[in-house]
């Protein structure tokens, strides 16, 4: 069964008195364990598709299906729990909190399942480990590099074993060394939880880590190939 089904997805955004497709019928299955990219020009669709994807957006017309979940047939709170125990976001700004440290931004999404303090701490710290930031789980955003940053960003996607990972253009703030480090990770992690990365992305360097790609120009798929 695939982990993401888009049937026939569509999306009209209004400017004005003017309607502007983002979408137009897009169907696409993402096979469980799939490293993918969703690539296009500036206006191309991609982000919408993700954030669909992610349920943080509506379909016009269409259907997705998520880890068997149609999203037709819930409701806002029923997508809410969807998206905090099956999906993971990673930002090209980071979205991190600034109070919090390393370990807290961690900890945040296990706090909100209400996993109890110490697993959570124990978790976070083992996550932030495994990111390349032993020792740093104290630092606060504004004392970690840009690039660390957004692998506590990951280490906060992954930390509760969710069935899909969206990753909205992570390297574009990035140097090309930093980007491809943390490609790196998340292509191990991928490997060895088995979890589904979908990328959208400008970045040539994460189209050539993908295995599948996904390329979309004027709300159309006009591209899907496997690598």
């Amino acid at each position: 069964m695939p982990i993401v089904e888009c049937e026939g997805v569509s999306k009209i955004y209004t400017q004005g008195k003017i309607e502007v497709p983002a979408l137009r019928d897009v169907s696409v299955a993402v096979e469980p364990g799939a490293f993918m990219a969703i690539a296009g020009p500036s206006g191309s669709g991609k982000t919408t598709l993700l954030n669909l994807i992610g349920s943080l957006d509506s379909v016009d017309t269409g259907r997705i299906v998520v880890d068997g979940n149609d999203y037709e047939n819930m409701s806002a709170s029923q997508l809410a729990d969807l998206r905090l125990h099956k999906i993971g976001f990673i930002f090209q700004a980071y979205n991190l909190i600034p109070v919090l440290s390393a370990a807290e931004n961690v900890e945040y999404v296990m706090l909100l399942q209400g996993v109890p303090a110490r697993e959570r701490r124990d978790r976070s710290r083992a996550v932030l480990d495994e990111v390349g930031l032993e020792g740093k789980y104290s630092r606060r955003p504004s004392e970690l590099s840009g690039g660390q940053q957004q692998r506590v960003a990951v280490a906060r996607a992954i930390v509760s074993n969710p069935a899909l990972v969206l990753a909205d253009e992570p390297t574009a703030n990035l140097d090309s060394k930093t980007g491809r480090g943390l490609l790196e990770i998340m292509k191990e992690m991928n490997a060895r939880r088995n979890v589904t990365f979908i990328f959208s992305t400008h970045d040539r360097m994460v189209m050539n880590y993908a295995t599948r790609l996904l390329r979309l120009k004027d709300g159309r798929v006009s591209e899907d190939r496997r690598k």
